[in-house]
């Protein structure tokens, strides 16, 4: 009976083992474990250890847990966007650019054309209708704010002989073209007309060597009154010409060397009623007017040319 009885309590406790496994089986199937899954790391799920009693030998009865085997797949570290760095934005710097700029804050007139005026704050225009035309308009303008601002004129102003040249030679009877300063000196056989350069009254013995041989050419020469001076050419005795010279003001073409044949006596001078051998001449009235306007300190420019090439200056 007791080989019997064992066998049966053996029995029974075979059955209640596979009973269990059975359920734990069927509830690991449908997702009815007694515990959730617990996540540890994006797209990774450990589940909860399942706990089985297992009936013992004898009829105490004794519960083992089994260990359940984990797997931990570390977190991906999340993408760390990349910074874009975008141009900053500058001004146009380009010298189309800087005209164009300076085209459309500035009045259109002709000074605001002109290529290069440099420092000056003071300009006078002298522009033709054409190379052979002898008769001009003149300009004055004083700089403001950058832009260049009409003071007096236009005037009617008279030049060479032969008009404008881009090549003016010694004796060729035409005016220069191009853009250049004033004399450091005025000039004149009537007494100062209140110019703010240093101004000279002429004496006996005042020339202007137009000599290209002499090494003075194109300078203001003064000989003692009576005697032969050393240069000859076409040199002017100034004194003796107070006509086109009442006051004059010198242009500086071919000064600081000059070169010989090049030209000389480039003045702004008084009108006498006809064309010039290639200075440039106003009214008296007028002259006087522009002589005592021009300032020294504000480095004044006198730019000459016909209308087809005076903005190039």
């Amino acid at each position: 009976m007791a080989s019997h009885h064992t066998a049966r309590l053996r029995s029974r406790r075979f059955s209640a083992v596979t009973g269990l496994m059975a359920m734990a089986a069927v509830a690991s199937a449908c997702g009815g474990s007694s515990r959730p899954s617990r996540s540890v790391g994006p797209g990774t799920s450990v589940s909860s250890p399942v706990t089985v009693t297992v009936p013992a030998a004898d009829p105490t009865t004794t519960s083992t847990t089994a260990a359940p085997t984990t797997t931990t797949t570390p977190p991906r570290p999340a993408p760390v966007p990349t910074p874009v760095t975008r141009p900053r934005a500058t001004p146009a710097t380009t010298a189309a650019g800087s005209q164009a700029v300076h085209a459309t804050a500035c009045r259109s007139n002709l000074a605001n054309t002109l290529s290069h005026t440099g420092s000056a704050s003071q300009l006078i225009t002298v522009e033709s209708s054409g190379y052979p035309n002898t008769v001009a308009n003149l300009e004055t303008w004083e700089r403001s704010g950058g832009c260049w601002q009409r003071v007096d004129g236009p005037w009617t102003a008279r030049i060479g002989d032969n008009g404008f040249s881009d090549h003016h030679v010694e004796g060729d009877s035409t005016s220069p073209t191009g853009a250049y300063g004033i004399g450091p000196v005025m000039y004149g056989n009537a007494p100062d007309p209140g110019v703010k350069e240093p101004y000279h009254r002429l004496v006996c013995g005042d020339w202007w060597d137009e000599d290209p041989r002499s090494p003075d050419y194109n300078t203001f020469q003064h000989v003692r009154c009576g005697t032969t001076p050393p240069f000859g050419g076409g040199s002017e005795a100034l004194w003796t010409e107070p006509r086109p010279y009442p006051s004059f003001a010198v242009v500086d073409y071919n000064t600081d060397p000059a070169r010989p044949y090049d030209g000389s006596a480039i003045f702004l001078q008084a009108d006498t009623g006809s064309s010039t051998d290639g200075s440039v001449s106003l009214p008296v009235g007028e002259l006087d007017e522009v002589l005592r306007w021009i300032d020294p300190a504000a480095r004044p420019l006198i730019v000459m040319g016909p209308v087809q090439e005076i903005s190039q200056f």
